[in-house]
């Protein structure tokens, strides 16, 4: 391969790179905000996913550019390297995605037991603030005054007790 196609190839290897690195950084974000309280941590997080998939793409565009691959002439060369590095390129991707789903998930679940936890204390709360008022209410004594006796009770409803 010739110098001239080995800077063509490293140039359109470098833009297809920082585009779909861009295009995962920017979705990415988006994709995280509804599960972040804070969006500057959703773009945070973002940032740091697209930063390792450029430098692991990026890595292998460099390995790429020293494999020699037999080709007729220097445009069939970059082709070749080319379409080897958006295949590359689609794995990342891949791999970008399903970290981010990951992340979200993981935020999900965790936001969907808190949202559990307060409900189950706010439950106790409650039952804990009826228990109160119940103790507060007025229970007069059980005393003979007011109360009916058991023997006076037996008598009336049976006639066999106490004769």
């Amino acid at each position: 391969m010739d110098i001239n196609s080995f800077v063509l190839f490293l140039v359109l290897g470098i833009v297809l790179v920082a585009v779909d690195g861009q295009i995962i950084y920017r979705a990415g974000s988006r994709y995280l905000e509804n599960s972040y309280t804070d969006d500057s941590s959703a773009g945070s997080m973002a940032r740091l996913v697209s930063v390792l998939f450029h430098l692991a793409v990026l890595g292998v565009l460099a390995l790429l550019s020293t494999i020699d691959f037999s080709a007729d002439s220097p445009l069939e060369s970059v082709v070749t390297r080319l379409g080897v590095l958006v295949l590359v390129l689609a794995i990342g991707h891949a791999i970008a995605i399903k970290v981010l789903t990951r992340m979200r998930d993981r935020l999900d679940a965790e936001g969907l037991s808190q949202r559990r936890y307060e409900q189950t204390t706010e439950s106790t709360d409650q039952v804990e603030r009826a228990d109160h008022e119940i103790d507060e209410i007025m229970v007069p004594p059980n005393d003979d005054k007011t109360a009916p006796s058991v023997r006076g009770f037996a008598r009336r409803f049976n006639p066999s007790a106490h004769r």
